[in-house]
């Protein structure tokens, strides 16, 4: 304990937790011998009569030395030297608090930079170790997460990781990415029990000579053995069930498009997840129990071991497809079971063959235009790394500069979404603090018109910010033919996120309202009160009535 408390700032180390005047919370730390690290799991409570409640965050703080911790590695390639806390108290405030412009840093190489702890999350799929480095002593710092059962919203939840500080988190629960969604409230004297953890915060060191890149590699062989040795066997306690007091589940999952193929298609790649019962798609806002996920492989077989006992629906969703399957029955798991649930079978949404497509159905804006950020906002560690560029500051207001006038247009055919259409439907900045709604068209021919038939449009939102999405056809002053409301509180675009929570909608399209020849789709965001209201697009596609 001695030697942890030397890496910490001041001896600041806090669990963090959010519950009304009754709370009852146990922490546990276990110490291993043969592991340099400290265990630590609690087990929290409500007995049934207490009070309402919402907890937005659960998590664990660790605020180190900043003497010493200067290097941040969250992953392979996501690896930087890093500001300190007393440069981002001398900084440039941004848009909002989290933002700030290095503009007097102690250490010159970080002037003119962008720091966000935003810039810095990571889908929970992802966020298995991440930490620190010191190199005067050379010594590393990690926060080890070997199992996401406890965390909430699916595989591809992000959250935060470490930032500066220097911070390292292991966040349990939160709102990030998603909004109040899926806050955990608690009403009627509800009682309820669960277990975080146990996470492992894992000290390492090398010898004065070797690079301390050394240590990186170290925690990450260290993450794999503790992701092995899931769930540990030296746990003790009636809450924490061990391996022989799990179950298992397996089965082959596919996918039915007759438009895409006349026979049933591989679910490939395809997530594949218990969590708590609820409908389609609900996994992404279930906050309050287990979730256990796995990745199919190629020909869509899964196994998913070590379910905790409990009621479930088991829920799926793959690249390349719409919507979200949930299997007809609730799935009990027992201790000691083993089920398998044979062939499963999803049936996306589909009413016609597909006469134009816009982006991918991946649940990300990832493969749209994502502009070049401004020169002067900018974070280095994200310069060259093409897939990471997303994760740079301001690039909501790019979008006015592209477009100062008149909005995107994307003509069927001709444009290519890649280059064409802009990652986020945002709002256009007009000086002065004064932000307009913003109206996208989409342009295709009709060759054959069903004037008498319908049509069906999907859109597919990877992201949404307290906007509305208004749909209309042909005539941009007409009543708009679908709306979302007023939807979304996942920030996702502030955030540098490329994704928050999935939505997808899908309306009809009387045949009247198009023409043979041109037609235009006009997409209105229509609320417009700060720059970082809108929707991220995943996907948007125009099916024919006509079957062939």
């Amino acid at each position: 304990m001695f030697v942890l408390l030397y890496f910490l700032d001041n001896r600041y180390w806090d669990v963090a937790w959010y519950e009304p005047e009754k709370k009852f919370k146990t922490d546990k730390y276990i110490i291993r011998s043969g592991v340099s690290g400290i265990y630590i799991y609690c087990i929290m409570e409500r007995l049934e009569g207490w009070p309402d409640v919402d907890m937005d965050q659960i998590r664990i703080v660790f605020k180190l030395n900043h003497t010493i911790f200067n290097f941040m590695a969250i992953s392979d390639d996501r690896q930087r030297s890093m500001p300190s806390m007393a440069d981002r108290n001398h900084a440039m405030q941004l848009a909002y608090k989290e933002a700030v412009l290095l503009t007097n840093p102690r250490n010159p190489m970080f002037k003119g930079e962008v720091d966000d702890k935003y810039m810095y999350s990571m889908e929970d799929k992802d966020n298995n170790v991440h930490g620190w480095i010191s190199s005067e002593p050379p010594v590393g710092f990690w926060m080890i997460t070997p199992s996401d059962e406890f965390r909430l919203g699916g595989p591809i939840k992000q959250d935060l990781t470490s930032h500066a500080g220097p911070i390292t988190l292991s966040m349990f629960t939160s709102t990030h990415y998603a909004g109040k969604e899926m806050r955990m409230g608690y009403r009627n004297g509800e009682p309820w029990k669960k277990v975080f953890g146990p996470v492992l915060a894992y000290l390492n060191s090398v010898s004065p000579n070797a690079s301390t890149l050394r240590l990186w590699r170290d925690a990450k062989r260290q993450m794999a053995e503790e992701v092995k040795s899931w769930p540990f066997d030296f746990v003790h306690s009636e809450n924490y069930p061990l391996s022989n007091q799990r179950g298992t589940i397996q089965g082959q999952f596919y996918i039915k498009d007759s438009y895409v193929s006349r026979l049933n298609i591989y679910g490939k790649f395809a997530f594949v997840g218990l969590a708590p019962v609820g409908e389609a798609g609900s996994w992404q806002t279930k906050s309050k129990g287990y979730q256990f996920w796995t990745k199919a492989d190629r020909k869509g077989r899964f196994i998913i071991e070590n379910v905790r006992a409990g009621n479930y629906s088991l829920y799926a969703w793959g690249i390349g497809f719409i919507g979200d399957y949930k299997y007809e029955q609730n799935i009990t798991i027992t201790p000691g079971s083993e089920m398998n649930v044979g062939p499963i079978v999803y049936e996306p949404p589909r009413n016609g063959p597909t006469l134009w497509e816009i982006g991918v159905p991946d649940r990300t804006a990832g493969e749209f235009y994502i502009p070049d950020p401004y020169p002067t906002l900018m974070n280095n560690l994200y310069v060259n790394p093409l897939q990471d560029r997303f994760r740079q500051y301001g690039l909501w207001d790019r979008y006015s500069d592209l477009y100062p006038e008149n909005d995107l247009v994307y003509t069927i055919g001709l444009s290519n979404y890649r280059r064409d259409w802009f990652f986020a439907h945002v709002t256009r900045n007009v000086g002065n603090n004064t932000y307009q709604p913003t109206t996208w068209q989409i342009v295709f021919n009709l060759q054959n018109l069903n004037r008498v038939g319908l049509y069906t449009l999907r859109v597919a939102l990877a992201s949404a910010a307290d906007s509305e999405l208004q749909v209309r056809i042909n005539y941009p002053e007409s009543d708009h033919i679908f709306t979302t409301g007023l939807i979304g509180k996942d920030n996702a675009i502030a955030r540098h996120g490329i994704h928050g929570l999935y939505r997808l909608y899908s309306f009809d399209v009387a045949g009247n309202l198009l023409g043979a020849g041109d037609n235009t789709i006009y997409l209105t965001q229509s609320r417009s009160t700060t720059p970082f209201q809108g929707v991220m697009y995943d996907y948007i596609r125009l099916e024919s009535p006509f079957r062939t």
